[in-house]
């Protein structure tokens, strides 16, 4: 495996972003970004021929950069998230085609941990030309518009839920979610199942109800005791890059 470290200068977020980058040294013709790069040292035993990966290093106002572009969630926090896709889309993926003009990518794929697979979901759903798969690991798929407690709806005020049930079905992509039973332990409806997962089966239920179909565009990995840690997301990013899609 192959590994470099790079530094953009970045005009939309007004800062250095270091990314990291890694592939088999076959000639890659799929490319895959993942927020919050910073975790997949060590997470990488092995990545198939053919796939770069990109990791893009979280800078200090994280919580500013991702989240779903243009739609604040209800503390206010997102308010970078535009500026961030436009650093995906004018300046990160420019720059990788500069640095590696010999590969002749043909797919593209968005991944990220947490509140970064959040954000990763909202370009890719966003821009289906650009991006053919989301990667959700322990999404923040809880990102809500309005606070717990009087008023509160999951139906009406779970942003990225809203903006797929308002959209329509981009042919061609595809999606994978991952939780773990133990991601955390608030259950806001008193159902017996953890709010990471009920958001993440609400979200996919949205997508079905698009016509993805399940297991072919749509997939699904939940890991018994699995953690909102880097140690599990070792494991789904390994069966991950499984998919039939980096092949």
């Amino acid at each position: 495996m192959q590994t470099s470290q790079h530094y953009i200068n970045s005009f939309y977020l007004q800062r250095e972003v270091v990314l990291d980058t890694y592939f088999s040294g076959v000639s890659p013709t799929v490319l895959l970004l993942v927020n919050d790069g910073q975790e997949l040292a060590g997470m990488l035993d092995k990545i198939p021929a053919g796939v770069l990966i990109a990791g893009i290093h979280a800078g200090v106002q994280r919580r500013a950069e991702y989240g779903t572009a243009g739609i604040l969630d209800y503390q206010g926090q997102g308010a970078l998230a535009e500026n961030y896709t436009r650093f995906i889309l004018r300046e990160l993926l420019p720059f990788l085609q500069q640095q590696y003009p010999d590969m002749p990518i043909r797919q593209r794929a968005f991944a990220g941990f947490s509140l970064g697979g959040l954000s990763a979901l909202d370009i890719a759903w966003r821009y289906p030309e650009i991006f053919q798969l989301a990667g959700v690991f322990s999404g923040a798929l809880w990102w809500r518009s309005r606070p717990l407690g009087e008023g509160y709806d999951d139906n009406k005020h779970r942003i990225m839920h809203q903006l797929i049930r308002n959209g329509h079905r981009h042919p061609g992509q595809q999606f994978f979610f991952e939780c773990g039973t133990a991601d955390e332990t608030a259950d806001r409806n008193q159902n017996g199942v953890i709010d990471s997962i009920d958001d993440t089966r609400d979200l996919i239920k949205e997508l079905l109800g698009k016509g993805y179909k399940p297991d072919k565009e749509v997939f699904y990995l939940e890991i018994p005791g699995g953690r909102h840690d880097t140690a599990t997301w070792k494991i789904a990013m390994d069966l991950f890059l499984q998919l039939p899609f980096f092949y």
